[in-house]
């Protein structure tokens, strides 16, 4: 009979096998090869790039490695990197992101506290009990009140037989990867904020130096045709004309100052502080001025060097682990639980061998009769990765458009630049020449006016374009992901510790596959 027993032990045991197998997706032979874990194991998805930038073949793009750790240097103002330290350790959302950090680094620890005994409590008490004596069989009832000590404990450890909750731990590590991208991308966007604020600053700056000269210019004009006026060698037009372009040229002023204080109060909030006039920090200062070169290497590697691209790639790679997460629901979960204890009527005969009460065994619990439920369910987390594929492969395509942006608008506003200040100084040669004309008698006031005017559109032209030389090869920078780097260069691993960001070394986003 033993013969019988066994061999039906070995029949029930090779139905579960076959039951478990066919339950789940995941091949026995990818099972073992993954690790003992079920889901697929990760691989970094492929994504579209460029082979080389569409201006490649201008002598000012290099395709050699970007220098852009502290691309902000390149302008060589003192001022843009004192801003830019300023707002490295004190700016808010830069803290809300090192804070979302910590917390990432939380979730991953209690993930990691899962793969030990999930229950273990320790439980103890005492109660003073007492029996009903009108009831059936009462007569077997012992001591009507009696009291009872019991201390005791209890433990339940589910065995990650299938991998579920490695497979979560995976997830949690990518998601933690992810939050310092982001904290990286969120740090990129901070300095590129604060360099294109402070480069609007200055040519607002700029552009109401001009007006303000050109008004010094148009009241000398008014002054010398209410003059000519009087001594009977022009008409009254010449006066009223003139004094219309004055005003017209000072009206300016206040739209200029407009934007210029908003450019002030991004700069205040960029800084963590409250907006406040700031031109005793900046003083006065030119647009700033950079090389008419810039390296960008070469368009595959924005995949290693922006922040958001490789927070992209880690979310795929939490979303891949989920699958595994998913896929084990299909499987028996298999536990180990126990129970001791000690129960004693007398406190001082409660840890007495005789008091000892226990149990131990496993247990298993099987979800069956599902009815698609969990084959559902990993669908839905396969099509969330399919669609986090495309997130990924979308941001890269973001970002070489991002650079692409920047590279022309650097290039074009140089010849732009270049241009307008030929005609800003032949402006100044023919306006100057024709106030002596005027002045002569040589020709009337309507063409000085016109030159002029024209001076005060050119002079605009000029300033705007020397700032999108600067916002260009702001925008590039940032488009290549740089400044992010600074994290690293500080002893603590991060600008600064006061704000609460992370202290933990950075963590590259290298595909993660077993």
């Amino acid at each position: 009979m033993r013969w019988h027993r066994a061999a039906n032990r070995l029949l029930w045991a090779g139905m579960c096998f076959v039951l478990v197998g066919s339950a789940g997706c995941t091949p026995w032979s990818e099972y073992l090869q993954n690790g003992f874990k079920v889901g697929p194991n990760y691989a970094k998805p492929a994504a579209p790039v460029a082979q080389t930038w569409i201006n490649a073949d201008d002598e000012r793009v290099r395709t050699d490695s970007a220098e852009d750790t502290e691309w902000w240097t390149a302008f060589n103002d003192p001022i843009l990197e004192q801003l830019v330290q300023s707002a490295s350790r004190q700016n808010l959302t830069l803290r809300e992101a090192g804070f979302r950090v910590l917390k990432s680094r939380d979730e991953l620890g209690i993930t990691v506290g899962e793969l030990f005994p999930q229950s273990q409590d320790s439980s103890g008490g005492f109660a003073s009990k007492g029996l009903s004596i009108n009831v059936p069989n009462r007569e077997y009832l012992g001591a009507r009140w009696y009291q009872q000590w019991q201390y005791g404990f209890n433990l339940a450890w589910e065995l990650d037989l299938w991998g579920r909750l490695r497979r979560a731990i995976e997830a949690s590590e990518a998601d933690l990867d992810a939050s310092i991208e982001q904290y990286d991308d969120v740090l990129v966007t901070l300095l590129g904020d604060v360099a294109s604020t402070y480069v609007e600053y200055r040519t607002y700056e700029q552009r109401i130096a001009y007006a303000e000269e050109n008004v010094r210019i148009q009241r000398e004009l008014l002054e010398l045709a209410t003059a000519r006026f009087k001594s009977g060698q022009a008409s009254e037009l010449d006066v009223n004309q003139a004094q219309s372009d004055l005003s017209n040229t000072e009206a300016l002023l206040p739209q200029l100052r407009i934007p210029l204080r908003d450019a002030n109060n991004r700069l205040c909030v960029l800084l963590g502080a409250p907006p406040e006039d700031l031109k005793s920090v900046l003083g006065a200062g030119p647009i700033p001025k950079v090389d008419s070169s810039v390296a960008v290497g070469l368009p595959a590697q924005l995949i290693a060097r922006r922040p958001d691209v490789r927070r992209a790639e880690r979310k795929v790679a939490a979303q891949n682990a989920m699958i595994g997460v998913a896929e084990a629901e299909f499987y028996p979960t298999v536990s180990a639980v126990g129970t001791i204890g000690w129960s004693s009527e007398n406190l001082s005969d409660l840890l007495d061998s005789g008091s000892f009460q226990g149990s131990i065994g496993p247990a298993f619990r099987w979800k069956i009769l599902h009815y698609g439920r969990l084959m559902n369910n990993v669908r839905r987390h396969d099509d969330r990765f399919q669609e986090l594929v495309a997130t990924y492969q979308q941001t890269l395509l973001k970002a070489n458009e991002e650079v692409e942006g920047g590279l022309v608008r650097f290039l074009e506003s140089q010849e732009e630049v270049r241009a307008m200040n030929e005609s800003v100084n032949a402006s100044k040669k023919a306006l100057d020449e024709a106030i002596a004309q005027y002045k002569g008698g040589l020709t009337d006031f309507n063409r000085v006016a016109l030159i002029q005017e024209r001076l005060v559109q050119r002079q605009e032209s000029l300033a705007q374009a020397q700032g999108n030389v600067a916002l260009g090869l702001v925008k590039v920078y940032r488009a290549m992901g740089g400044g992010w780097q600074i994290r690293l260069m500080s002893p603590e691993g991060i600008p600064a510790v006061s704000t609460g960001t992370p202290t933990e070394a950075h963590v590259e986003s290298e595909a993660r596959s077993e």
